[in-house]
């Protein structure tokens, strides 16, 4: 019996390039079907912006490709270890590798190894490439996929109240008094009825006044369906500029030291935190989820070929796989309503399911 935790150096190589090479061909083949349908969904809004072309195109599938890839590459993983471990069990190497004296936790240790470093890389692509591309198309979508503001601190589709009235703004851009605001819309009610609508496409705060500025204002008369152009506007004397950058935090937009900045903010704000919280967790979880689909799809690797029982074994993986992302979706929606505390809605999933792929891995082979 072989009692080092990794084969030999030559079997971990094969077995780890195996791995990595069949994981990121399915990603590839994911990203490009599922691309591709996103895009003929959403080419016709891109396109009927003015000035749109080709070029606005391309641009949106750069920053949808990342969000393509940062959500299906566990998929892939999973779907990449049933396809390599059913080929090597269909060829008898891995009936090879146990007459060697591999166990079971041996011949799967260089797929964890590798997956570990695939959590390691998704990590990174997320903190560096998604959450900005997930910004920035964010703002560009609440802008109709026209011009957007160039800052670094862009906030999308806040609201607001100002007394009775409602104040939604498509674009939040800057800091502090240093706010700008861009295609604003104020619901003047009275008696929670609507009769008026104030729209203007730019605004900012002054500091002097303490009051919000529009400019360009035009107003919409609910009961008599006209509108007016009213010039330059003024309002929301008690609306903070941080209730706007703080009105609506997009955890999928923030890097984690980012998303940790704005749940202080919000906490010192006395504004409730535990569904943002448990997003936090959730951006280390969620990419370690890599590192139990060879664990849980290990069950396609076991067992003799000829039974006739390696096709269900390859379901039984894949459901399994795709059980932890239901119950990853379902503990993150229990942590968001409050029924669960965040650090349990993001790791309880993972705990979970790494014993359950122990406990199958052990019962079928050990």
């Amino acid at each position: 019996m072989n009692l080092s935790f990794f084969p030999s150096r030559q079997m971990s190589w094969y077995m780890a390039r195996l791995f990595l090479t069949r994981t990121f061909a399915v990603l590839m083949l994911l990203v490009v079907v599922l691309q591709t349908l996103d895009l003929l969904g959403n080419s016709g809004d891109i396109l009927a912006y003015p000035g749109n072309g080709d070029a606005q195109l391309w641009h949106y599938v750069g920053l949808r490709t990342p969000q393509i890839i940062a959500t299906f590459l566990p998929f892939s993983v999973l779907l990449g270890t049933l396809v390599m471990l059913a080929t090597l069990n269909q060829n008898s190497e891995i009936i090879a590798m146990k007459a060697a004296g591999l166990s079971a936790h041996q011949i799967l240790a260089p797929l964890i190894a590798a997956a570990l470093g695939v959590s390691v890389i998704s990590f990174v692509f997320n903190e560096r490439i998604v959450a900005r591309s997930t910004a920035a198309l964010s703002a560009w979508e609440a802008v109709d996929y026209g011009p957007i503001p160039h800052d670094s601190g862009i906030k999308s589709n806040p609201w607001v109240r100002d007394g009775n009235n409602l104040v939604n703004v498509a674009i939040v851009a800057g800091r502090g008094q240093d706010v700008q605001l861009r295609k604003i819309e104020i619901y003047n009610r009275v008696n929670n009825a609507l009769t008026t609508i104030i729209q203007a496409p730019r605004g900012h705060y002054d500091g002097a006044s303490k009051s919000w500025v529009l400019e360009d204002a035009q107003q919409f008369d609910v009961a008599r369906g006209t509108g007016r152009a009213i010039g330059t506007v003024r309002f929301g004397h008690d609306i903070r500029p941080d209730q706007f950058t703080l009105a609506r935090v997009d955890p999928d937009a923030l890097t984690f030291g980012e998303l940790q900045s704005a749940i202080s903010d919000l906490r010192d704000a006395g504004r409730p935190t535990s569904e943002l919280e448990g997003n936090l967790w959730h951006k280390l979880s969620g990419p370690l989820s890599a590192l139990l689909m060879p664990i849980l799809g290990s069950v396609a690797a076991f067992g003799l070929a000829r039974s006739g029982q390696l096709f269900i074994r390859a379901v039984m993986g894949m459901a399994l796989g795709f059980a932890y992302f239901v119950a990853d979706n379902f503990s993150l929606a229990m942590g968001s309503l409050g029924a669960y505390p965040p650090l349990l809605a993001a790791w309880a999933p993972f705990f979970l399911f790494l014993l359950v792929g122990e406990t199958v891995l052990f019962r079928t082979e050990e």
